[in-house]
């Protein structure tokens, strides 16, 4: 083994620490980002600004708001177990959908870090 000189490996690996590190940094500014990302979740109503339900939450699924259109005040009766149901099945409907919505930003902007979010603990 004439020439062998050793440690080819060490520096080769030490590149890969270094991406990896940058990646990692570059997932926890996307990762605040996400926090800070406001999505609207909609329910009733067929037109923008007609929903009976809203409800606003981060690109993390967290839910920091809900609000019920004019319609809700108007037409919902509490005491009407049937309008409960139904009030209760469009704010299911609106957080739904502001799930969905959720996951697509999700999905678009810590998509590019693939299973990198798994090796977290590894560095």
């Amino acid at each position: 083994m004439a020439g062998y000189k050793g440690g080819g490996m060490g520096g080769n690996m030490q590149n890969i620490m270094k991406q990896a590190q940058k990646m990692q940094e570059q997932m926890q500014e996307v990762d605040k980002q996400l926090d800070d990302w406001e999505i609207v979740g909609t329910s009733g109503g067929g037109t923008e600004g007609d929903e009976t339900v809203v409800v606003y939450m981060n690109a993390k699924k967290i839910i920091n708001g809900i609000e019920f259109g004019s319609a809700i005040s108007s037409t919902v009766d509490l005491s009407d177990e049937d309008d409960v149901e139904m009030l209760e099945d469009l704010i299911m409907a609106a957080i739904n959908d502001g799930y969905k919505k959720a996951e697509a930003v999700y999905e678009e902007k810590m998509g590019p870090f693939g299973n990198m979010g798994g090796l977290g603990g590894l560095l």
